[in-house]
């Protein structure tokens, strides 16, 4: 049963709050004072918390940094009877999930809570029936169920709801424009334009009047009035991808854009207010490029009021069977083939490389086997040829054993953990750092395949 705590000082708020929000499957706790609160906090551990902001003995904010020190996936709300959006961003930084004006109506109220309980159970399900699969976890078309994509779902919902601008960072590949596109569909906005540019492939020449527009004569070939990008997403979001590529002229006046929200036209004489959300996006390390002058640190500092990082495939090995079983599927409707997954050895040698490419990288490598396969199952020999080598990309030096041709995918995981653990002497650490999984993945494979202690593994095979 999922658990939430209200904290608010009124006491017939505090029982209108609780029966309005009562529903099947939630316990519901309640404090009028923060330090009782708290305790009661400390001996439920509640995942959803909803306090009031101004409380007599304690802020709301300070309930909250109390409560994000003993348990930071915590689901708090805070509801401030004064709301403006820079401190609901505020608040967001600190570890919120969302902030309301206390005159949101309950049914609001209650949707939001709503989807805290699913996101709650969802993450008690993965934690609890780890053995079994769950329904696949997916937010708005993105894949995944490993600890950094639960982070990064939380951070999608937390910002979308209050950003004016936003910055997401991430290596090629990682998802960055499924990120952006998911904001904008949980945004209020949602039913605007979400309108892309890609700065890299604009001409710098060309780059003042794409975003801010021009009026006609304004230069050579300028044959009629034309309004710019910021212009045809007013009311909505603008996604700016790639935008270390900007060039430094650009960038000065897109700061100007985002501070007065204006924007005049190249050769026009007077602005006009436009009303646009920005998200913006890059694989480039804007710390390095505002030390070499090429990126503006006041528009680092203006995009990145919140600022969320798309994790490398790498990061996240859990999703791996997740997101082949999703291209699988993808791919074999796209070529009207029927595919029913990968042999239990192409799965092992997938696990085995490092995905530079990410994401991307495996989607392309899963679109060129299902194209080349002439089974029901991908193989092998379906592969890239630079995954065709035994252990893909992995280091022999980091990996010194070689699995044997054949047997089942379990048989070839389980001799994967016992050498693991036999190579690292018994050290779960080491051998989760030599399998590139996490620690907690390497504990639920020991006793998935009943290996009992570490030291027992070496035994056990003689």
């Amino acid at each position: 049963m999922v658990s939430l705590l209200i904290i608010d000082g009124n006491p017939s708020s505090l029982v209108r709050l609780a029966d309005a929000l009562a529903q099947p499957g939630l316990q519901t706790l309640t404090a009028s004072d923060p330090e009782e609160g708290l305790s009661l906090f400390c001996n439920h551990r509640p995942q959803i918390v909803i306090t009031d902001l101004a409380l007599a003995k304690m802020s709301g904010i300070g309930v909250l940094e109390r409560i994000v020190e003993i348990d930071p996936a915590t689901h708090v709300i805070l509801m401030a009877s004064h709301y403006s959006a820079e401190s609901a961003v505020e608040a967001i930084k600190k570890g919120a999930s969302d902030c309301l004006n206390k005159s949101a109506s309950f049914e609001t109220l209650r949707d939001r809570i709503g989807k805290l309980v699913l996101d709650a159970q969802k993450r008690e399900m993965c934690s609890q029936l780890e053995n079994q699969m769950p329904p696949t976890p997916e937010l708005e078309g993105i894949i995944g169920r490993s600890p950094r994509m639960w982070e990064l779902f939380s951070r999608i919902r937390r910002a979308a709801p209050h950003f004016r601008t936003l910055l997401i960072t991430g290596e090629t590949g990682t998802g960055k424009d499924l990120v952006a596109r998911a904001i904008h569909r949980l945004s209020p906005v949602a039913s605007q334009r979400f309108v892309v540019l890609n700065c890299s492939a604009v001409v710098e020449t060309l780059f003042e009047s794409e975003l801010f527009g021009h009026v006609k004569g304004s230069f050579t070939g300028a044959s009629q009035d034309k309004p710019g990008l910021f212009e045809y997403a007013h009311g909505g979001t603008l996604f700016l991808d790639e935008i270390g590529d900007m060039p430094l002229a650009t960038q000065a006046k897109l700061l100007r854009v985002l501070q007065n929200q204006e924007v005049q036209r190249v050769g026009a004489l007077r602005a006009h207010a436009v009303d646009v959300r920005v998200i913006a996006a890059t694989n480039h390390d804007l710390h390095a490029a505002i030390a070499q002058k090429r990126f503006r640190e006041d528009l680092y500092y203006r995009l990145s009021m919140v600022e969320i990082q798309t994790p490398r495939l790498a990061e996240r090995k859990e999703d791996l069977s997740l997101l082949q079983d999703h291209f699988v599927r993808h791919f074999g409707a796209q070529f009207g083939k029927q595919i029913r997954g990968l042999t239990p050895r192409a799965q092992v040698r997938l696990s085995q490389h490092s995905w530079p490419g990410n994401v991307r990288e495996l989607e392309n490598v899963i679109g060129h086997a299902a194209m080349m396969t002439t089974s029901d199952l991908i193989d092998i020999p379906d592969l890239h040829t630079y995954l065709q080598t035994p252990l893909g990309s992995v280091k022999q030096a980091a990996l010194p054993f070689v699995l044997p041709e054949g047997g089942s995918f379990a048989a070839q995981e389980r001799m994967l953990v016992i050498r693991a653990l036999e190579q690292a002497g018994g050290n779960q650490t080491e051998a989760a750092r030599i399998l590139h999984i996490s620690r907690d993945r390497l504990r639920y494979k020991v006793k998935k395949h009943n290996l009992g202690k570490p030291r027992q593994a070496s035994a056990a095979t003689g």
